[in-house]
């Protein structure tokens, strides 16, 4: 496991509706400097007025499209509408038009007496934005997931109740695959709550509920994908059994490994590694914050046993990572079974300051290192966390701020 990471990049304002893209200053990760590279509006807010609601213009996922060419594509969605964005640099400019003034003015063709051959100029660097394709009206409900397929040209969307398949190239149309809504809505026991394509496998998909269950379905089987083909499940300990079980095992994020053979889920507590062949409990499981069990009922009056964490894996799926509170995040080696926790912090907004492990005390006399339960602060959370899929760089989002490290650099 990487133990010394250095801050590659402090904060960015939180852009709720906007997307700000950053790129390396440098080819080489040796030097954690960044710089931003474009910022635009994606979303707008709307108005569903045969419902009479209103839409917000937060972006709920992004995801990037393998790069193709020069441009860079990704998909981003609010609760409704998801769209597909193309970012192109432009540092030439056109010259020397014949029917054309330099400040764009159309000229009198009966002026031209001789024609010029138009050339390229060099320029300032222009990053551009442009909205490629808009996938609208698909969802009744709000959008959770997007997920690209391995084909990557197609992709899934997920809400509440169901699960639709788009291809790239097609935006007044896309396939319901997954639908659990009951014919009577008073009957209805879970929701989804992320959905995520295999890596290898185009036809094979999984998605989460609330309930902690995960469903792995294939596409060859039928266009419907109601039957899943197979039911990943831990069975429940009665001793743990409270009012709050149900609430905690939801599953707030689902990934599957790089190389397809394993996929790591998120509930409230823990993060847990099952293996694809085995569905009847997981490989692996590590407790994020153990020590907040007894501070449940709080969490579920603060509404912060809500929150929906996100996980990753590093690019040889020998580390995971996840966050918390206090923006405290934390990574698992699953070799070593070692882990550390560690902290993005405003204080250490130095480029190339090292973090220092974290410690908190659940309880007796603390130490002089470590941190209080009762001295966490519940409105600072690490929701979002992302892993660079061959270095060892990580962004992790807190409420207000983008925090990027990489591994130490001797």
């Amino acid at each position: 496991m990487p133990v010394g990471f250095t801050q590659a990049v402090c904060d960015s304002a939180c852009l709720g509706s906007s997307l700000r893209a950053f790129r390396n200053k440098t080819q080489s990760h040796s030097r954690g400097e960044y710089n931003v590279y474009s910022t635009f509006q994606s979303h707008e807010p709307e108005f569903d007025y045969l419902k009479s609601l209103e839409i917000e213009e937060k972006i709920n996922k992004i995801r990037w499209l393998p790069q193709k060419n020069a441009a860079q594509f990704l998909l981003s969605t609010n609760d409704k509408t998801i769209k597909l964005w193309k970012i192109s640099e432009r540092d030439k400019r056109p010259e020397g038009y014949n029917l054309k003034e330099e400040d764009g003015r159309y000229r009198d063709p009966t002026t031209v007496t001789t024609l010029r051959v138009p050339v390229f100029r060099p320029m300032d660097l222009m990053v551009e934005a442009s909205p490629r394709r808009i996938f609208a009206n698909a969802h009744t409900y709000h959008i959770n997931s997007i997920s690209i397929n391995s084909d990557y040209e197609t992709y899934l969307s997920a809400d509440d109740l169901r699960i639709n398949l788009w291809h790239l190239e097609i935006t007044d149309r896309s396939f319901n695959i997954v639908d659990i809504k009951p014919a009577n809505m008073e009957e209805l026991t879970e929701v989804i709550t992320a959905a995520e394509f295999h890596p290898n496998s185009c036809s094979t998909f999984v998605y989460s509920s609330s309930k902690g269950t995960i469903r792995l379905c294939d596409m060859r089987a039928s266009a419907l994908c109601d039957r899943h083909s197979k039911l990943f499940e831990e069975p429940e300990d009665p001793s743990n059994r409270s009012f709050f079980s149900e609430i905690i095992s939801s599953i707030s994020d689902v990934k599957f490994s790089h190389s397809g053979r394993y996929m790591m889920t998120r509930d409230y507590l823990s993060v847990k590694i099952w293996d694809l062949n085995m569905e009847n409990r997981p490989v692996e499981t590590y407790q994020v914050h153990e020590y907040l069990r007894s501070k449940l009922c709080s969490l579920y009056e603060n509404d912060c046993i809500f929150d929906k964490f996100e996980c990753c894996w590093n690019g040889s799926d020998s580390v995971v990572m996840t966050g918390s509170y206090n923006n405290f995040f934390r990574m698992f080696d699953r070799n070593t079974k070692r882990d550390i926790t560690l902290e993005a912090s405003r204080e250490n907004n130095k480029p190339r300051t090292v973090l220092k492990p974290r410690k908190v005390c659940a309880s007796g006399k603390r130490k002089k290192d470590e941190i209080s339960v009762d001295s966490l602060d519940f409105n600072k959370k690490i929701l979002h966390t992302a892993w660079h899929p061959k270095e060892n760089i990580i962004a992790v989002a807190t409420t207000n701020n983008l925090y990027i490290f990489q591994d130490k650099v001797n």
